[in-house]
């Protein structure tokens, strides 16, 4: 292999055996961030595209809103924390429309019974080929490798998430999964898993992908989505998407599964209508998604496409606790547009990985500790710099340094911090009692 091959090679974060985004708990993000900064290849794809996303972001308000922007992150702001504070009106209002609408409606406490939710259903209805749009929850839930558990073949449908799985690999950005690889590194998994001649062109690589995928759509009975708002008046799922794929997911397949948080609701498509301003120029600095899809419930008489079955698997999975700490309740009001990680300075040098979880950079350094548990992630809330750019980026203005902070007096509070930590601010502490020791202190 040739100093130019090995400058393209992606870089391996994980030590042999390891998962990605699931490790041996507790985590220690260092020696994954000492690894990732090493990279000038990694740090060359996840600065140059979260730089172009965070600059197409400013422009894309700055054009439209200008001054209103902040407005406009205020009212976003509201209308998920008037939804959180009436969580439980909603989500009934939910379910009654939906069922009403004909979709059948899942309550799932954990990961794990969602999943099960989710194989029963495939099994009840012989299910053998499911197709797949991005979907972080069901990143969370560990929900592909269980349907590969069970013989259900599934397949991911979003560009960036097919090469991931072709490639044995996870995502690393929550809009842009596959933003620390380069197209060397996807031009060498395509020659070595879908048999085709090397090629490093962008538009002849998509091609591959796009044949080889539309041959699934026509093979599958199963179609699996995430959604990015469910709307209470009308048990609507909303979808944004900009390659169809999470089109044909809905509309190929016999049977729709959509797996949802229970932070995804909003009153309205009058408040829907916000969010999805917000959504897609904080994400990719575009006005709308290429394709905003909208299912309420299974395809009628008329239709002449559409799922026979469609069920919507509301899925906790921690979200309860958090939105019972009202100290904490801020981070569920996120929209997973990804601002805050294009910002981050801290993102841009070490990227997904070294976070260690299925949400990373700012808002996944909140939601993983809370999710997972502090004592197993404690290191992730002193993974930023407090600059308060991810603050700024952010389209519902959550405060996230100001969690983080609280979030890092929650670690020591319960003890998880180490033995020299503890000696070296316990000696600080004591050289500010005494002037001569913290006079000594500055002048050393």
């Amino acid at each position: 292999m040739t100093t130019t091959d090995k400058q393209h090679e992606p870089v391996t974060l994980t030590r042999k055996g390891e998962s990605i985004l699931f490790p041996d708990l507790p985590y220690d993000m260092h020696a994954r961030s000492e690894r990732a900064v090493t990279s000038a290849a990694l740090i060359e794809s996840v600065e140059t595209a979260t730089f172009a996303k965070h600059e197409h972001r400013k422009k894309a308000f700055a054009e439209v809103f200008g001054d209103r922007y902040d407005n406009l992150r205020d009212l976003g702001g509201r209308i998920k924390q008037h939804t959180l504070a009436h969580l439980d009106h909603y989500l009934e209002r939910f379910i009654d429309n939906a069922e009403a609408a004909g979709a059948q409606v899942h309550y799932a406490n954990d990961a794990e019974q969602a999943n099960a939710i989710c194989v029963d259903i495939a099994r009840r209805e012989k299910l053998t080929a499911c197709v797949k749009s991005k979907s972080m929850l069901t990143e969370e839930t560990h929900l592909l490798p269980t349907l590969e558990a069970v013989g259900i073949e599934t397949l991911e449908t979003d560009l960036g998430e097919f090469i991931l799985q072709i490639d044995h690999d996870a995502p690393s950005h929550i809009v842009t999964p596959m933003i620390h690889k380069n197209r060397q590194a996807v031009a060498r998994a395509f020659v070595r898993e879908l048999d085709v001649a090397y090629t490093e062109d962008p538009e002849q690589l998509t091609m591959i992908a796009r044949r080889y995928l539309r041959s699934k759509y026509r093979d599958a009975d199963l179609g699996i989505t995430g959604a990015n708002f469910l709307v209470a008046d009308t048990g609507s799922l909303v979808i944004c998407a900009n390659e169809g794929n999470a089109t044909f997911c809905t509309t190929a397949p016999r049977v729709h599964v959509a797996f949802v948080g229970i932070e995804k609701l909003v009153p309205s498509f009058e408040h829907a209508a916000v969010l999805l301003k917000l959504l897609a120029r904080s994400s990719t600095g575009q006005p709308l998604t290429i394709y905003t899809d909208i299912v309420t419930g299974p395809k009628r008489a008329a239709d002449t496409d559409g799922p026979e079955q469609v069920h919507i698997i509301l899925v906790d999975n921690g979200r309860s606790d958090i939105l019972a700490d009202a100290e904490m309740r801020p981070t569920l009001q996120c929209i997973r547009c990804g601002a805050c990680l294009n910002a981050c300075p801290v993102y841009r040098k070490v990227s997904g990985h070294s976070y260690g979880a299925v949400y990373s950079g700012p808002i996944g350094a909140l939601v993983t500790p809370l999710f997972k548990g502090l004592g197993n992630y404690k290191h992730l809330p002193y993974a930023s710099s407090l600059c308060g750019a991810c603050y700024e980026a952010c389209p519902v203005k959550i405060d996230i340094p100001r969690l983080l902070v609280a979030l890092r007096r929650k670690v020591t509070e319960c003890g998880h911090v180490g033995r020299l930590e503890k000696m070296v601010f316990a000696a600080y502490a004591a050289s500010l009692k005494r002037r001569w020791s913290y006079e000594l202190g500055g002048w050393l």
